[in-house]
């Protein structure tokens, strides 16, 4: 029974944002209308991925398929008594870690240190990039007193791979600003092994390889052992779950017991066929349309940090132009691409209701000092309208995949910078997942705190301990 004071139960800071869209100008109101996806839109979505999920499995349909499903071969979720010291290796984005991981029954000590991808390895050679990977594991392990020691490594690798087995996976292709073409179909894990050969100064046994979306969901299931989905939600957009091995059709190794295998989705290529167009706006094709990889990955492009500011922006500056914002001033300041961030989204609309001081910094740092409040409330209009239809999209595929794994209770878990730091997005995400959602289905949503480095060096550690007991 709740509180009738709500005192000891208060709503979240700005959790009621009803009075934005009541204090939102009917013209911006009217413009951002193709965000609010009814119900039957959403289910028409649910169903196109079901379709994709069912054809990425099958040998037959997986080569039209958009939704790759990719066996990962981890075929185990953890136990909880991993035991040992394993390195893991995170690379997704612009900076990657590397962990130092000691697990025992119940306990899980990280040590993680940072590093950046230059923007010109990003776009340079194979060799640089993966000579610049071991230079930068060579420094960890030299940091950490480790050189005497052989270590497994677990190798979270977040672009679509397709795997080979658990140490081998074929990079299908680039995103999230890298474009490197001769690592295209070649083994990424060949290639990292390789670079560590070339300075032969440390010595790590490459032991498996993963995204971070396998990662995460192995992460959570160590904690929690209803786990069975992992989806990421920041500057990209994936998902996987646990599949019986007997759907997974292109799966090809024995099974080592448990009868299901990891499934590595490739979701955020949902839509690249087309069959998301009901849904896109003129804003959304001028955003594919001015990426690195127009025509590709289109759902993550509806949903992920790395496009949600850039969404923002270009109606913000639309709206200028149109005389509907800032008195028709300051359209130079949105001419400029990605300057407004989606942590900013994030910003405007952490404010408490009828409170627009984040929204002030924000504006602020745009060089902006003279919005109105109508104004300021317009901006969190457009920010919740993008950020809904993203929590919104994931709900209604996470449904999907709570329904394929069909247990009666389990708990999805989620990494990402989009989940983490948007104030409402757990929230608008279960209220429409709850909607959705048939009966008889109990789910719950778990933020993977230590990410997907402590997941890589659960699936080394397993991948290690199915090798000792292969050779005892």
């Amino acid at each position: 029974m709740s509180c009738p004071s709500k005192i000891c139960n208060p709503p979240a800071a700005g959790a009621d944002d009803g009075w934005v869209e009541e204090k939102a100008s009917p013209e911006i109101k009217e413009a951002m209308k193709p965000f609010a996806l009814d119900e039957a839109t959403l289910r028409k979505t649910m169903a196109l991925f079901l379709d994709n999920i069912e054809r990425g499995l099958k040998k037959a349909t997986h080569d039209e398929a958009t939704v790759k499903c990719f066996p990962t071969y981890v075929q185990d979720l953890p136990q909880g008594t991993e035991k040992g010291k394993f390195l893991a290796l995170d690379l997704g984005g612009t900076n990657f870690r590397v962990l130092l991981v000691e697990l025992d029954i119940g306990k899980c000590d990280l040590q993680s240190d940072i590093y950046a991808v230059p923007h010109d390895v990003m776009l340079g050679t194979g060799e640089q990039l993966f000579d610049h990977i071991a230079a930068s594991l060579a420094d960890f392990v030299t940091k950490h007193q480790l050189e005497a020691e052989v270590l497994p490594l677990g190798f979270t690798f977040s672009f679509p791979l397709v795997q080979k087995g658990l140490r081998s996976g074929l990079l299908v292709r680039w995103t999230k600003g890298f474009n490197i073409p001769e690592v295209l179909g070649g083994d990424v894990v060949q290639w990292l092994q390789e670079a560590l050969e070339r300075r032969g100064d440390i010595k790590i046994d490459v032991c498996a390889i993963l995204n971070d979306t396998t990662g995460t969901l192995m992460s959570c299931a160590w904690k929690n052992p209803e786990c069975r989905i992992g989806l990421i939600i920041g500057t990209g957009h994936n998902g996987c779950y646990l599949e019986a091995q007997a759907n997974a059709e292109l799966f090809d190794e024995p099974d080592m017991g448990s009868g299901k295998v990891i499934i590595n989705l490739e979701a955020a290529a949902f839509g690249d066929d087309g069959c998301l167009e009901y849904m896109l706006t003129d804003v959304d094709k001028l955003v594919d349309g001015d990426s690195i990889n127009p025509g590709k990955q289109i759902y993550e492009k509806l949903i992920s940090g790395m496009y949600l500011g850039e969404v923002a922006r270009l109606y913000v500056q639309r709206f200028i132009e149109g005389d509907l914002m800032f008195g028709g001033n300051h359209a130079e300041v949105f001419q400029t691409k990605e300057v407004f961030e989606t942590a900013m989204i994030s910003d405007v609309e952490s404010d408490p209701a009828g409170s627009f001081q984040k929204t002030q910094e924000v504006l602020q740092k745009l060089g902006i000092s003279d919005a109105s409040e109508q104004d300021m409330i317009n901006l969190r209009f457009i920010c919740q309208s993008i950020s809904r239809r993203s929590a919104h999209l994931t709900a209604a595929t996470a449904c999907v995949l709570t329904k394929k794994v069909n247990e009666p209770k389990i708990v999805i878990g989620i990494d990402g910078s989009v989940y983490k730091f948007h104030p409402h997005f757990r929230k608008l995400m279960k209220a429409k997942m709850q909607e959705l959602m048939e009966p008889g289905f109990e789910f719950d949503l778990m933020l993977s705190e230590d990410g997907s480095g402590r997941g890589a060096a659960l699936v080394a550690a397993m991948a290690a301990m199915r090798m000792k007991d292969q050779e005892a």
